[in-house]
């Protein structure tokens, strides 16, 4: 199990900044088994979803606010898009700027766990296949 692509996908997906995509390039690059490195960053990577989503979901707006450091203008935006799109809009949870908040949103709007699950794995396993399609 290579545990440092699984810990910075889990970090870069929670609302601390980084960058996973770097390290499963470098990795790929190392002839390692392209599926077994997509799922362990897949894994990774929804996780730290999860994380945010029981943030949002048993936190509270101070919370949020203080600590999280979100801004209104973030969980606007995301609940607009939640709201707008829908659960569909998960598929997108692994965007830059947007996606942490969208999870967050999904958390303090109750979503269903197993449909936040569903989504957020499903865009976050595309993402990650697509970049290693080269070395496939």
């Amino acid at each position: 199990m290579d545990w440092t692509l699984f810990f910075s996908a889990l970090i870069s997906s929670t609302l601390f900044p980084g960058g996973s995509e770097a390290l499963l390039l470098y990795r790929l690059n190392e002839e390692e088994t392209a599926i077994t490195l997509v799922l362990i960053a897949t894994a990774g990577n929804v996780l730290g979803s999860c994380i945010t989503y029981a943030m949002g979901r048993l936190g509270n707006e101070a919370v949020h606010k203080k600590w999280l450091r979100i801004s209104t203008e973030q969980t606007e935006r995301a609940e607009t898009w939640f709201n707008r799109y829908g659960k569909a809009s998960l598929l997108l949870a692994w965007l830059p700027i947007v996606g942490d908040p969208l999870c967050l949103i999904a958390g303090l709007l109750r979503c269903h766990l197993i449909t936040f699950l569903i989504m957020v794995t499903i865009g976050k396993f595309i993402r990650y296949a697509i970049l290693a399609l080269p070395f496939l």
